[in-house]
């Protein structure tokens, strides 16, 4: 029995890293799924493959920090499925400074896509998830949101607002069978991840630094957090709302 069988899915941020293995892992179990972002060309990619599993494929452009853009996003993708039953935020961006190293723009810039991006693709999935007597959003925060580190200031508030928002929206639309949760995953090996590494002087060294801290040896992998997030969107976890669930291979144990 597929876990996902006939459900509708948005994934935002879709086109690369985390949201391209949350949409083909939604597909594998069964849903028709639509992929939403700024780049056209990696979104097609994504929903090519998805279709040529045999799964319902959306590829739509969608800018999380503009209202009218995400409801297009939301009205295309229910008129073509016919529904909505799972969001999931993973549209984010990452700024690597202390506060007093973070201009305004760049503060504002970090909390339109990772907090009112979330807030204004949530908002807009509401009626859709009231139409289809509930269903699930699964925001993808990150451990930064539960802890600090040094060089993060506007990323991690961000991240702990992203958290914060998940609570509450579960509070308020429990009572609809809408379930809002978070995913808190430590540094993933995506795009952005390798960009990230390939600007220090030592990439490798700077790679291995940051998987020594990690109790498990290794950085998480996409496919980690997609799992994750199927449970999440699955009747599996239909008892499971507002929680905030790291994922970090150990990190937030010590």
């Amino acid at each position: 029995m597929l876990r996902l069988a006939n459900k509708v899915a948005l994934i935002t941020g879709g086109g690369t890293g985390i949201g391209r293995a949350c949409a083909l892992a939604f597909a594998r179990e069964g849903a028709h799924v639509a992929v939403a972002g700024r780049r056209p060309g990696p979104l097609n990619d994504v929903a090519a493959e998805i279709a040529q599993s045999g799964a319902g494929a959306l590829a739509v452009e969608c800018d999380v920090t503009h209202a009218g853009s995400v409801q297009h996003a939301m009205e295309t993708t229910a008129a073509c499925f016919h529904g909505l039953h799972i969001v999931v935020n993973n549209a984010g961006a990452l700024l690597v400074a202390a506060a007093d190293g973070t201009t305004e723009a760049e503060w504002d810039h970090i909390m339109a896509v990772n907090l009112k991006g979330t807030f204004l693709v949530s908002r807009a999935a509401l009626p859709e998830l009231r139409r289809g007597g509930g269903g699930s959003i699964v925001n993808i925060a990150s451990i930064l949101g539960l802890v600090a580190m040094k060089n993060r200031a506007a990323y991690t508030a961000s991240k702990g607002g992203v958290i914060a928002l998940t609570k509450a929206m579960a509070l308020d639309h429990a009572h609809e069978n809408i379930r809002v949760n978070c995913i808190c995953p430590t540094i993933v090996e995506t795009e952005l991840v390798d960009s990230l590494f390939s600007s220090q002087p030592d990439p490798e060294a700077a790679r291995q630094a940051r998987r020594d801290l990690l109790p498990l040896g290794r950085l998480g992998k996409p496919e980690d957090v997609a799992h994750l997030a199927v449970y999440l969107a699955s009747d599996e976890s239909a008892f499971v709302t507002g929680a905030a669930l790291p994922l970090d291979g150990g990190l937030t144990a010590y």
